[in-house]
């Protein structure tokens, strides 16, 4: 966590993060010549940021991390509510970091369902912002 910042600063500045990041998944999903690996970046960095905004709000420390099971297993520790899509999420986790540098990663395993994509992004932004 940021010393410098309350948690509740802290979570308020990640969750604008986030904002920013659903903002480019609800806006660029639109356009096909976007790529999905872009797209889902945005949307596991959008989730993760929101996760993590939840985390700082309730002053629970946490890795720097872009696993997303693993932040969702601190929320479940912590007897926090989970994001309505927690079971899903994980799906997102290897466009964190995998399908950004891994040129050899097939084209199946970088398809992303962008409407479900927008979809969680929504509703794990709306989960965090109560």
């Amino acid at each position: 966590m940021n010393c410098k910042n309350s948690p509740i600063d802290y979570a308020g500045a990640l969750l604008a993060k986030a904002g920013d990041d659903g903002y480019v998944v609800l806006n660029l999903s639109a356009d096909s010549a976007a790529p999905d690996w872009i797209i889902g970046f945005h949307a596991q960095q959008a989730v993760e940021k929101a996760i993590k905004s939840v985390l700082a709000r309730h002053a629970i420390e946490f890795p720097r991390t872009h696993n997303l099971a693993m932040l969702i297993e601190l929320l479940r520790r912590q007897s926090i509510a989970l994001p309505p899509d927690a079971e899903d999420l994980v799906r997102l986790t290897p466009f964190g970091v995998a399908f950004r540098y891994d040129d050899s990663a097939g084209e199946d395993e970088q398809t992303l369902r962008r409407d479900w994509a927008m979809e969680v992004v929504r509703r794990t932004l709306d989960w965090a912002a109560l």
